[in-house]
């Protein structure tokens, strides 16, 4: 375990010898284990001193140890190691919160539900040992199922969910969360009958006999979760946020994101925030098809309270996995009813994109846009091609969120255009033998998340995990980045696998840059937040076939512990 002593002893201090006097001195130092810090002029250290919740001093123990004075605490690191907090580069905090209080509807290793059966059994034993939450939010909910990991590869149907209750709305969220699954009553209180039309950029799945089978996709999807979870009103959506909040610390993130509200969201964070909710800070990108007037009004590089609203998010497509991300060509063999060519479908369309993209360059607000395969990317090169001739260049740092499907060319392009790239490396763990067999096929597959074709161009970018689509796995994020190995075992894309260290730049300074904070956080430098996580093994010297087997022992936002094992 980790240990504090809290006072150093006072006839230490009496025995400091003068010149510690004269420094400035430490709230805390830290020293004991391995420090790495992200910066390439120093990048371990043996210690490091914090005062007023920003770092200190970097260095040696007896260059650190001069700022020791009668009231400095030590943390003792007992071996294990010290990094920067990891900043998320793409997740949704809010929707993290509902995952952690629904019920757990993943594949091993993050769940136990491998089929139908497994998956409603689930369902009910959550909703028996959350009766209350049931009875006063009319739901049943649960988070995470994925068709390629169940036996039966396929969406649970409305049948199936109407065992689990035939009087109570049950609604089942995918892995991806741009789709899922509703009962009989879920359908009835979303306003879904065999009579309503598909809304733009998204469908209402149906059987033979015309009739929904209960599957939703995109924006039909949102639309039915939203009806749904509204009952939750303000109050459940504060909880979401704080318990979305404690998660990700327990992973060792000291900046956390939400990558998609809508203003009524945005204002839940920000009420948590001002009464003091955040323990972490947290930056959320309103979706800017929904308010631009309302980004535009609240956009800031400046937290309060541990809040801010850092810029606008565009989503152009979908799901690769859930295969409705829009492709350049045919899916593979996609699992489902589809027509021949099928080649996915946009959720915005090529003039709502060109106008967001004109709207973000010309008033000075960062967009991140959601573009998973090769059309979607089309469409945002386009673009920010046509944006970057008309307004000049300029430090934007618009980014593009996911990229699972890319052409080289788009990666040339994406550089040229100075768009920075937050890639899904986790695919290749959680569904690199679904992209090779339904997706993109064998002869894509390793290009999938292509981190390796950013090195060989010299260029920087982040890592992220999307959670909830999955758990927000620090180490999983870092072992799928470096091995780049699927669940069956085997390597996708051994040329695009990274080295360690790469690979936690990619999710600290890195990440860090991405969001205009490279000055204030990302590396341990003198001047930046003491922000750190504690690890129970050095990642630069285990086995990288073992990364995922590190644990997060501790979280420290600007001095404070905001997280600790036990």
């Amino acid at each position: 375990m980790i240990r504090a002593i809290r006072h150093a002893a006072m006839a230490g201090v009496l025995l400091a010898p003068a010149a510690a006097l004269a420094q400035e001195l430490a709230d805390t130092i830290y020293s004991g284990g391995p420090i790495l810090t992200m910066n390439d002029a120093t990048p371990s250290a043996e210690a490091v001193a914090v005062r007023d919740g920003k770092v200190l001093a970097v260095g040696t123990a007896a260059e650190v140890e001069s700022h020791r004075g009668p009231e400095t605490k030590t943390f003792d690191l007992a071996g294990r190691t010290m990094l920067p907090g990891f900043f998320d580069a793409h997740g949704h905090m809010l929707m993290g919160g509902l995952q952690a209080l629904s019920a757990n509807l993943l594949s091993p290793p993050d769940g136990e539900v491998t089929n139908i059966a497994s998956l409603t059994e689930s369902l009910r034993g959550w909703a028996a040992n959350n009766a209350d939450a049931v009875a006063q939010a009319n739901l049943v909910i649960g988070f995470g199922y994925d068709p390629a990991q169940l036996v039966e590869e396929r969406h649970p149907t409305r049948e199936d969910l109407d065992t689990v209750s035939a009087d109570v709305p049950v609604f089942v969220v995918h892995q991806s969360g741009h789709m899922g699954a509703a009962n009989s009553k879920a359908l009835e209180a979303a306003g879904i009958t065999s009579d309503s039309e598909d809304p733009a950029g998204g469908k209402i799945l149906r059987g033979a006999d015309g009739q929904p089978t209960g599957v939703l996709e995109e924006n039909a999807f949102y639309a039915a979760l939203s009806k749904l979870i509204q009952p939750l009103g303000a109050e459940g959506f504060e909880t979401f946020a704080r318990a979305g909040a404690e998660l990700w610390a327990r992973y060792g993130y000291t900046t956390a994101e939400e990558g998609r509200s809508v203003p009524a969201t945005a204002d839940v964070l920000r009420k948590v925030a001002d009464e003091g909710g955040f323990k972490i800070d947290v930056l959320t990108y309103p979706d800017v098809l929904v308010d631009r007037d309302y980004i535009a009004a609240h956009v800031s590089r400046e937290y309060q309270n541990r809040f801010r609203v850092a810029g606008a998010k565009l989503t152009i497509d979908g799901s690769p996995q859930g295969f409705t991300a829009l492709r350049d060509r045919p899916y593979y063999d996609p699992v489902g009813d589809y027509p021949p060519g099928y080649k996915g479908y946009a959720a915005a369309t090529m003039e709502q994109t060109v106008a967001v993209i004109d709207w973000a360059f010309a008033n000075g607000i960062q967009i991140n846009t959601h573009a998973n395969a090769e059309g979607a990317s089309d469409m945002l090169i386009a673009s920010i091609d046509a944006a970057t001739k008309k307004y000049g260049p300029a430090d934007r740092r618009a980014v593009l969120i996911h990229g699972q499907f890319l052409r080289e060319d788009q990666v040339d392009s994406y550089k040229r255009l100075n768009v920075f790239m937050s890639l899904f490396p986790m695919h290749t763990f959680y569904w690199g033998d679904w992209h090779r067999e339904h997706t993109v096929g064998p002869e894509l597959v390793d290009d999938i998340s292509p981190t390796g074709w950013l090195v060989k161009r010299g260029m920087r970018f982040s890592t992220h995990h999307d959670a909830p689509v999955a758990f927000p796995d620090s180490m999983r994020v870092l072992d799928a980045t470096v091995t780049r190995r699927s669940r069956s075992g085997d390597i996708v894309g051994p040329a695009q696998r990274v080295d360690v260290m790469t690979a936690l730049k990619a999710m600290t300074i890195w990440p860090a840059y991405q969001h205009f904070e490279e000055t204030t956080k990302g590396s341990i430098e003198p001047g930046k937040l003491a922000d750190f996580v504690v690890l129970s093994a050095d990642p630069t010297a285990i086995d990288p076939e073992t990364l995922d087997t590190i644990d997060v022992l501790a979280t420290i936002k600007e001095g404070e512990v905001v997280f600790e094992a036990r």
